[in-house]
């Protein structure tokens, strides 16, 4: 991109201060130098609009990471916090605030050739006023530019903020993460497809009778509260993340594991996605929610969404993809389950109920776990049902990268196989658009229950795995 691998790095963290940065972004950046996987020559600078001081950025960081992880104390921090520095003012097009004179300050200092890598932890809605500010003041050539999710916040917005972007990057500067897809659980679908033929040769219609894709948290919205209100689950969750891991089940096998290869697949299936109908979509909020501070009294807002998704390619024809996810459920888990369909033959009728189940976890290091049909052991035959989990963190020489970690290291090397392009998020927010123009009756839930009694409708006639007790997260 114009620059060489020996050139200084400098990161420009937008929201710097705020939630995400804290409890994700900048402890990715300590692990990433704990892994040795820093440039060579870096620094990272925080922006906000406060007006702090490099050493009292130092501090936030410091207590960002004994809160969250990794602990100063388990890593390089003395080295990590002299790289540290922080412009306040805010930044945009017609008022960069302090930005522009703490980069030429250091540029100085590190000499050489820059390349700027910049994330913007933000709310969606100051994607595009930063990024014309990226523009404006000569922040964008051979830069790279990470966009949290959700890319947009309704069909018209994604396609005005895309305009906005695509008026001042190249599509191959932009990098809109989705940490669903860093993580090694679901990376682990291509191998576990693409590298064992018993389970592609399985990965259809012909043998997949459901696909569930579950993502329930006991998590409150805690202080994102200004955040969660304007966006909810459905557009949290549903729109990016479940979506994506939808994909990733349901693509065609792609040319090879190259990013184009990969997006291409992704983005392809994505387009096969039926619109959603808001009679296959419940959607609820939790009791109590609406007293959170920075909540409106009269919200609407869904904590908790459950959806049927329909994928029209012949592989796929007539297999419902369940999706759910919320706050203050039962119990968390982020797994993804393939319900296989009873085998006919002389053993038909003796089959016990939750047969053959593989479900991948997503959550942590990730595991994989097979449920199969056997005879129970015993002078009968009396058929039953065991399994087998393996954890991925258990694989000999395994070093598990958390996600945000793998993502941004992926930012910096410049491969692009796990991040969205803007024709998939066109196709994803065609198949939701139906929910948001008629957009179904949010229903009140308890605080620790399985969300609105509708939602366990939809998953008829298996139900929802995990609230059985059944998958890696349940232990069956």
């Amino acid at each position: 991109m114009g620059v060489t691998d020996d050139d200084a790095v400098i990161f420009v963290l937008f929201g710097a201060t705020g939630d995400l940065a804290k409890r994700m972004v900048l402890p990715a950046f300590y692990q990433l130098a704990q892994h040795g996987l820093m440039p060579e020559r870096w620094l990272l600078i925080g922006n906000g609009r406060g007006d702090v001081s490099h050493e009292d950025f130092r501090g936030r960081v410091h207590d960002a990471l004994t809160e969250f992880g990794p602990k100063p104390e388990d890593g390089p921090w003395e080295e990590f916090s002299q790289r540290l520095r922080f412009a306040g003012g805010g930044f945009e097009k017609s008022d960069p605030g302090s930005l522009l004179d703490v980069i030429e300050e250091e540029k100085r200092d590190i000499g050489g050739e820059v390349r700027f890598l910049h994330y913007l932890a933000i709310p969606p809605s100051a994607f595009a006023k930063v990024t014309e500010g990226i523009g404006e003041h000569g922040l964008a050539e051979g830069a790279r530019v990470v966009y949290e999710k959700p890319f947009g916040t309704s069909p018209s917005g994604f396609r005005e903020l895309d305009r906005i972007v695509h008026s001042v990057l190249d599509e191959q500067q932009v990098f809109r993460i989705d940490h669903f897809l860093g993580k090694e659980g679901t990376q682990d679908l291509h191998a576990l497809r693409f590298g064992n033929s018993m389970f592609e040769r399985l990965w259809s219609a012909e043998h997949v009778r459901a696909v569930q894709i579950d993502v329930p948290e006991t998590l409150d919205i805690d202080d994102r509260a200004q955040f969660y209100d304007a966006t909810g689950a459905l557009l949290d969750m549903i729109v990016t993340h479940l979506f994506q891991l939808a994909a990733e089940v349901a693509m065609e096998p792609p040319g090879s594991l190259s990013a184009a290869d990969l997006q291409a697949a992704r983005e392809t299936v994505i387009a096969a996605f039926r619109p959603l109908d808001p009679a296959e979509v419940v959607l609820g909020q939790f009791e109590g929610y609406r007293d959170t501070e920075g909540v409106a009294p009269d919200s609407t807002t869904d904590t908790f969404v459950a959806a049927r998704l329909w994928i029209d390619t012949p592989r796929w024809q007539g297999v419902p993809f369940l999706l759910r996810t919320g706050k203050q459920l039962h119990a968390g888990a982020q797994q993804i389950s393939m319900v296989f369909r009873e085998p006919s033959g002389p053993l038909a009728d003796q089959l016990p109920p939750d047969g053959t189940v593989l479900t991948v976890s997503v959550s942590g290091s990730g595991a994989i776990h097979l449920r199969v049909v056997l005879k129970r052991p015993g002078p009968e035959l009396v058929l039953t049902t065991g399994t087998a989990l393996l954890p991925l963190e258990d694989v000999p020489d395994a070093d598990p990268l958390p996600p945000y970690v793998r993502l941004i290291h992926d930012v910096v090397v410049g491969d692009r196989s796990l991040f969205t392009r803007p024709d998939g998020i066109a196709h994803a927010w065609d198949a939701i658009s139906p929910v948001l123009d008629r957009r179904p009756e949010v229903k009140p839930y308890p605080r620790g229950s399985w969300g609105p009694d509708a939602a366990a409708e939809l998953a008829a006639p298996d139900g929802w795995l995990l609230d059985k007790g059944l998958g890696p997260n349940g232990r069956d």
